[in-house]
C-alpha cells in the first residue's frame, strides 16, 4: 500500500462513512462507487476519494435523488468543464418534483384528517367511515 495514497478495506469505509456494508455493496452493483483496488483474494480497497464520492451518494440520496439521477450527477462532477447551470437544472427538476410530491402529501392528509373527523363523529352502529371511503 502506497502512504501517499492510503486504502482501506470496506468494513473501515462503512464506519467512516457510518452505511452498512451491503449498501456499499449495493452502490458497486449499480456501478455509483468501485473500489480502488480489488486484490486477489478478493478484498476490496479504497481510498479518501472512495470516501468523497461515498458522502456524495449519501447526501444527494438525503435530498431525494434516486439512484439513476445520482449516476448522472457524479458523470457531471467527473467532467472537467462541467457548467453549474447543468447541475441546477437538473436541482430545480428535483425541487420541482418535491413541491409536486408535497401537494399530493397535503391532499392526502386533508383526506386522512376528514376520514379520522367523520370516526369520531359516527354513531357506534354505523360502519367505519374509513373502510367505507376506501371501498369506493
Amino acid at each position: 500500500m502506497n502512504e501517499k495514497h492510503p486504502t482501506f478495506t470496506i468494513g473501515r469505509l462503512s464506519k467512516m462513512a457510518n452505511v452498512n456494508i451491503q449498501a456499499i455493496r449495493y452502490y458497486e452493483r449499480e456501478d455509483l462507487l468501485e473500489p480502488v483496488i480489488r486484490k486477489d483474494s478478493g478484498y476490496r480497497l479504497y481510498n479518501d476519494e472512495s470516501l468523497k464520492r461515498l458522502h456524495f451518494i449519501l447526501e444527494a440520496k438525503n435530498l431525494g435523488f434516486t439512484l439513476k439521477e445520482i449516476q448522472s450527477l457524479l458523470s457531471l462532477r467527473i467532467q472537467s468543464k462541467t457548467r453549474c447551470d447543468h447541475v441546477r437544472k437538473r436541482t430545480e427538476m428535483k425541487l420541482k418534483n418535491v413541491r409536486q410530491k408535497i401537494g399530493q402529501l397535503r391532499k392526502i392528509e386533508r383526506t386522512l384528517k376528514k376520514l379520522i373527523l367523520d370516526c369520531e363523529n359516527r354513531v357506534i352502529s354505523d360502519q367505519c367511515p374509513i373502510l367505507e371511503q376506501m371501498e369506493g
